[in-house]
């Protein structure tokens, strides 16, 4: 039995133990998850530092303060989350105890991304943990500082047998996907994505798969290009531009094509300085491997802004390119780099159509003051999100489904969509052994009666909450017609 098997055998043997039914357990959990982020922050910071560049402020801006968040929130609303939720009945059912009843799914197997390492791998695991279920942690062995200290020190916080951390490359990544799951929660790209949801299609194994994509980002001509350049400025080059939500292309109207360069110019050099290279909050590719793929889109394209770069240390400037088109070597492919192309469209027409021709986005981002403009891009277009005038900032908010469609990705979490994203939800009904009489219309033979009851029967809806508010009001106004009557006589 391989270590990856035996892993898993054990965290489903705990599972089936029964002891992560409880919600005082799973809170425990979560509070314990909550004190490692606390107490371990210095080595978090500095795990990442290595792997990526950045710094212990950035790190908890973005890796471990949204999670924090996620935790809080859980704890705040578990017992909300994990109550049996009551459904609308018919009038054959309206005597009846009807509710979805939502239930762990079992051992769930998390694979993580190397580009925000701690936050897209325990923000699952809040959910997997919330949910009830027992979570094998594979951290991406490409940001290796932070899997190590991840293997190191997450046990000493959370039950061992349940939420084990499996680190490795692919073999051993290979090797967990020939285990039985009962859900597998994949990040990355959408190339390996299609592999892991054919390794768990053998056990018919559902997927949430978080990938990425190209996404767009429309600038109308009559915004605020100084304010709407700030914003794309900070969502594009954050993490070097290895943010799976980043604004890959900027589509916009030739007449301001050089006044968005000139703007995109200002705010890198406010952010990064004139040398972004030793300026410590700008950040490195995350290995030569990559280095080289993203240089190398830039071939045939021309370069507006930046272009610098060491391949020593992984670092490339903060580069805009411009009049690229939709055939260029940049727009083959997801970038995730810190490099952003400019392609010129005659209009919101023609960049509706661009984007619609190909595959749907993670996200889609469109500055604009006219609102008309924002709604009809959202009519028109599809997209895991769509946001106006800002970017990335949906992420932070957990009341938003974070997800895909089509290429970009499958299933969605954060907050309680991560929570039902990881339960089965049960559907319920509870009668009693009395009223046979009104069965009687289902038991043959069947005839035109019978059938007129059962289609008034089962087509009526009856909001049982509406005519509970019904009956309260009802029962109020003859309270206050009561005593008024009272009042009257007495006088």
């Amino acid at each position: 039995m391989s270590r990856e098997e035996t892993v898993v055998v054990r965290a489903r043997r705990a599972f089936q133990s029964g002891k992560t039914k409880p919600l005082a357990f799973r809170v425990l959990q979560l509070k314990g998850l909550h004190r490692f982020i606390s107490e371990r922050r210095k080595e978090i910071a500095e795990a990442v530092q290595k792997d990526l560049h950045k710094t212990e402020h950035g790190t908890e801006l973005f890796e471990t303060l949204g999670l924090e968040g996620e935790i809080n929130l859980a704890l705040e609303r578990l017992a909300e989350w994990a109550a049996p939720r009551p459904v609308e009945k018919n009038l054959l059912t309206i005597s009846d105890e009807v509710y979805i009843q939502p239930e762990p799914l079992g051992v769930v197997l998390i694979i993580g991304a190397w580009n925000y390492p701690w936050a897209v791998t325990l923000q699952p695991l809040v959910a997997a943990i919330s949910s009830g279920n027992a979570a094998v942690i594979k951290p991406s062995e490409v940001s290796s500082h932070s899997a190590k200290v991840m293997e190191k020190l997450l046990p000493l916080y959370l039950d061992t047998e349940l939420y084990p951390v499996v680190t490795g490359g692919v073999p051993e990544t290979q090797e967990l996907l020939k285990q039985r799951f009962d859900h597998v929660f994949y990040t990355g790209n959408s190339t390996v994505g299609k592999v892991v949801m054919a390794a768990v299609a053998r056990h018919l194994t559902p997927v949430t798969l978080e990938l990425g994509g190209k996404s767009p980002c429309y600038i109308d001509k009559n915004c605020d290009l100084r304010v709407a350049c700030r914003r794309i400025t900070w969502g594009k080059f954050v993490n070097c531009g290895q943010t799976c939500i980043a604004p890959d292309y900027i589509l916009c109207e030739p007449s301001i094509q050089g006044r968005v360069v000139e703007e995109l110019k200002k705010c890198i050099t406010e952010f990064y300085t004139d040398d972004p290279k030793s300026f410590e909050d700008y950040g490195r590719i995350i290995n030569q491997h990559h280095y080289r793929r993203v240089m190398a889109l830039l071939e045939g394209s021309t370069v507006a802004l930046g272009g610098d770069s060491d391949e020593t240390q992984c670092y490339i400037a903060p580069t805009v390119l411009s009049d690229v088109t939709g055939g260029s070597k940049v727009m083959q492919e997801e970038i995730f780099g810190p490099v952003l192309p400019i392609i010129t469209v005659s209009g919101v027409d023609e960049a509706i159509q661009f984007i619609n021709e190909r595959e749907k986005p993670l996200a889609l981002y469109v500055f604009s003051p006219d609102n008309k403009l924002i709604r009809r891009v959202i009519a028109e277009t599809s997209s895991g999100a769509l946001l106006a005038n800002d970017c990335l900032v949906h992420f932070t908010i957990s009341a938003l489904p974070f997800g895909g469609l089509g290429n970009s990705g499958m299933g969605r979490y954060h907050g309680k969509h991560g929570f039902d994203q990881l339960s089965h939800l049960r559907a319920c009904l509870i009668r009693k052994l009395k009223m046979e009489g009104v069965n009687t219309m289902r038991y043959p033979p069947h005839t035109a009666k019978k059938l007129s009851w059962a289609r008034f029967l089962l087509l009526k809806q009856v909001n049982v909450g509406k005519l509970r508010q019904m009956a309260q009001v009802t029962l109020f106004a003859a309270l206050a017609a009561f005593i008024l009557q009272r009042f009257f006589r007495s006088t």
